[in-house]
């Protein structure tokens, strides 16, 4: 089986796991590629086997691959190390980080970074999985705060309790605030999808 001696190759950074232990973020290596993971779910079905179903990108071109396991199955997770880098600037080659620690400067492309870009704000700190030297996955603070810069106005009346409306952030992300924030007010939001989550303090 061609699958093993591929993997004997990688054997020093791979580690065997069970499908149904992926998790969102995790690499996995796959046929000599790396895979960063976008979602796993573990799927129980009544009759049959249980499976693991598992939302992949390719790190090397960016390709989403979607793959079923048998939760039991044997996957390569590499191995990755997590480290704290700083956002610095954005140009036409991605997007640029800084570890403060060694001062070591990486690029990180637009697929890595993905839907989070919205949220990078200068001198954020976010967490980079670095594999080999090479950024492969990004994780941001889980909170950002912004601005709205558009939605609908306040009116007379409302209360907190009825529905979200429509507005636009100032990194230009549309997400549901209470009928009470107006334009110009800062939001707390999630980084993972926008969602609102209190009006922020400062």
């Amino acid at each position: 089986m061609s699958g093993l001696a591929k993997g004997q190759k990688f054997g020093k950074t791979a580690l065997k796991v069970i499908a149904s232990s992926i998790r969102k973020g995790n690499v996995i290596e796959q046929d000599g590629k790396l895979y960063v993971v976008l979602s796993a779910e573990n799927i129980h079905p009544g009759k049959g086997t249980p499976v693991s179903q598992i939302e992949m990108r390719r790190i090397g071109d960016g390709v989403k691959v979607s793959e079923r396991y048998k939760t039991t199955d044997q996957v390569e997770k590499a191995t990755v190390e997590d480290r704290n880098f700083n956002y610095l600037y954005e140009d036409s080659d991605g997007f640029h980080f800084m570890n403060a620690d060694t001062y070591d400067q990486v690029q990180v492309s637009k697929e890595i970074v993905g839907s989070s870009a919205p949220y990078l704000q200068e001198n954020m700190t976010v967490k980079l999985s670095m594999h080999d030297l090479n950024p492969v996955a990004i994780q941001l603070p889980q909170r950002a705060t912004l601005e709205v810069v558009e939605t609908e106005p306040v009116t007379k009346g409302q209360t907190a309790s009825s529905s979200y409306k429509p507005a636009i952030l100032s990194n230009g992300v549309r997400t549901s605030v209470p009928p009470h924030i107006g334009t110009g007010t800062r939001i707390v939001v999630m980084t993972e999808d926008g969602s609102y989550v209190e009006r922020a303090k400062d």
